[in-house]
């Protein structure tokens, strides 16, 4: 027998609004799973402060870390790719350059500018990866070009911090010159003596490590960085064999002979005017 009921239907608890998180005040680190403030992520310069991974940043970030104040003066803004083999997959080649300068307010995947280095006149490029995978396409070689005729110019050392997936697919043989174009400029630098120190940062494959981001006078990368060619897994697949551990890593890449050597994001200014110092006496 029940000894209790219902007196009215409908009965709700009234229970506090959840209330949601904004996007962008933490960071969850890929690696280790720590969490931080994004405030304290961008203080630590975009490193984790419990197991050293370095994040992806842009050539916005780079400028900021290593430019005296931040200031610099930026060479040829506007250039933007063309589409001369109205090239189509899932989009056309076109309304996907058009959304890329959309999302991420960049004309192309590289920045070149020039400013100083603890007082040091630098010449620096810098990849972003947002645009297209950092790809390397017309404009890129161009502008790479370009610096290096003002460094040839004003005998302003150059620093070049790679970021790319490799060669723009969508440009086809026009991408794949850029790497002949940009090595025969740096050719030009070499034989003037003016120095070029190569950043390679995560990550660096495909023609754009089969050209100019191997070809520093000092070949340099942040800790941890993917670096290589094809990819670890078309690697694996062709040779039909494991590959070893930390395979295309800075670190394996370093212990057979491709590095000079690895400098953490917060030693890097301070590495790389140790290096223009060295070079210019």
């Amino acid at each position: 027998m029940s000894w209790w009921k219902r007196l009215k239907h409908g009965i709700s608890t009234p229970t506090k609004e959840k209330k949601e998180t904004p996007e962008g005040l933490w960071y969850n680190c890929p690696t280790c799973k720590n969490v931080v403030t994004a405030e304290e992520h961008t203080t630590n310069l975009w490193v984790c402060s419990s197991c050293d991974y370095h994040d992806k940043i842009g050539s916005a970030e780079y400028f900021e870390v290593l430019l005296d104040s931040g200031k610099f003066r930026e060479l040829n803004p506007s250039l933007s790719s063309a589409d001369p083999l109205e090239f189509e997959d899932t989009k056309k080649y076109i309304n996907r350059l058009a959304d890329s300068q959309e999302k991420t307010k960049l004309r192309d995947a590289i920045r070149t500018v020039s400013g100083k280095i603890n007082e040091e006149k630098v010449m620096l490029a810098c990849m972003d990866f947002r645009f297209i995978g950092g790809s390397m396409g017309a404009v890129v070689g161009e502008k790479i070009s370009r610096a290096i005729d003002y460094c040839l110019r004003y005998n302003t050392p150059l620093i070049i911090i790679s970021k790319s997936g490799g060669a723009r697919m969508m440009e086809a043989a026009y991408s794949l010159m850029q790497m002949a174009k940009t090595s025969a400029k740096l050719t030009l630098l070499s034989k003037a003596k003016i120095p070029y120190i190569s950043v390679l940062t995560d990550p660096t494959t495909g023609g754009v490590t089969a050209s100019f981001a191997m070809l520093g006078d000092l070949n340099i990368a942040e800790p941890g960085a993917l670096i290589g060619f094809a990819g670890p897994r078309v690697v694996k697949e062709t040779i039909g064999k494991d590959l070893p551990e930390g395979f295309q890593t800075s670190e394996f890449v370093l212990e057979h002979g491709f590095l000079d050597f690895i400098v953490k994001r917060s030693e890097l200014k301070e590495k790389i005017t140790l290096a223009l110092t060295m070079f210019r006496n």
